[in-house]
């Protein structure tokens, strides 16, 4: 049997998640917190580098990982046009996009860049299932308005991780399957999975679908348009409203689902009640993915923090459950998720796509 070195990076906005695994098993993991007071220095993502590059070999050389032997160093993925699901490599073309911003930025868009400088040492630099990842089909697309079309943005990583995950602790294929799953954390996405394709979703990142702990999701779209011409709020901070400032956090002062959840176990019955209105637009959302797969659901998988909570898989699983069995994996299966898909790609098991300069979509 054939052994590779892989590593894997994840970068959030505050922090640096690697893992060293040799096949697809972990051997050592960190969770690299970066103090606000040094983030504070640097005025964008990409001036980030040297010294989260730096956490990232202090890491390798700490746990005495030969960075010359890794065959693959895979990172989560950045924002560029629009790619179908798969493993690709990180190549110019890639990196060109990603910095342009024209597709969106985000810590993770430096991840490409730092899994490309760590390739010189011989490993191959690759990343799979990125944020932009879309696999809808052609009905989903509508939105209402012609020059307004619906578009793939959720949380695709751990989508496609908890819905693999699920195949391969039953022993079925994923591309047999027919699933719903429901990431529920910062964001919330529920998207449709058939056969292997996401064929629709609400777009989680920042957009429609149900209310999370701090994204408002959809809104009355008259009141929506009411309060952007409103004279009150300038255009970035209606956006930061409805993505950072509202959800959860508006109606109750707090973000943590945890302390919400405390708080409603005390008797604080405006956090019983946002917690429920949470879990019953989740629920609404997994309908309607059903009606996407006509009915023929082979289980509803819910993943993400928010997964932990027993009140809000309770509610779900009460209105959902006559759909499809419920499973749950709390967490999220993102760095998981990146070592499988470069281990298959080096057992050749699946290919490593490349990006080619111009085109709409990969």
């Amino acid at each position: 049997m054939e052994r590779y070195e892989i590593l894997v990076i994840n970068l959030g906005s505050s922090s640096t998640k690697v893992a060293y695994y040799i096949n697809d098993t972990c051997m050592v993991k960190a969770n690299l917190a970066h103090l606000s007071e040094e983030l504070k220095q640097y005025d964008s993502i990409w001036k980030q580098a040297d010294m989260r590059m730096d956490a990232i070999e202090k890491f390798l050389d700490e746990n005495g990982i030969d960075k010359g032997k890794l065959a693959a160093v895979v990172s989560r993925g950045g924002h560029t046009r629009p790619l179908t699901g798969g493993t690709y490599l990180i190549n110019q073309v890639m990196l060109e996009e990603s910095a342009s911003e024209v597709y969106g930025n985000h810590a993770c868009d430096l991840g490409l860049v730092l899994a490309s400088r760590l390739a010189r040492y011989g490993a191959r630099p690759m990343t799979a299932n990125t944020p932009v990842t879309d696999e809808f089909e052609p009905l989903a697309r509508y939105s209402g308005l012609p020059e307004i079309e619906r578009r793939s943005s959720f949380h695709a990583l751990n989508h496609k991780g908890a819905a693999r995950h699920y195949a391969k602790e039953t022993g079925r294929d994923y591309g047999s399957l027919n699933l719903i799953v429901v990431h529920m954390g910062g964001g919330i996405s529920v998207a449709a999975h058939k056969r292997g394709k996401m064929v629709d979703a609400n777009n989680g990142l920042a957009g429609d679908g149900p209310f999370s702990t701090n994204r408002s999701g959809g809104l009355p779209v008259g009141s929506l348009i009411s309060e952007c011409f409103s004279g009150k709020y300038t255009q970035k901070q209606m956006m930061r409203r409805v993505n950072g400032e509202g959800g959860m956090l508006a109606y109750v002062g707090e973000s943590d689902t945890l302390t919400v959840e405390r708080r409603a176990e005390s008797g604080d019955e405006s956090c019983a009640m946002v917690l429920d209105a949470m879990a019953y637009q989740v629920s609404k959302e997994i309908g309607a993915c059903a009606a996407v797969l006509a009915g023929q659901v082979d289980a509803v998988i819910l993943t993400g923090g928010m997964a932990h909570s027993e009140r809000l898989t309770g509610f779900i699983e009460e209105r959902v459950g006559f759909i499809a069995p419920i499973v749950r994996y709390p967490g999220e299966y993102e760095m998981q998720s990146l070592a499988e898909n470069a281990y298959e790609v080096l057992c050749k098991k699946q290919p490593l796509l490349i990006m080619e300069q111009g085109g709409e979509h990969v």
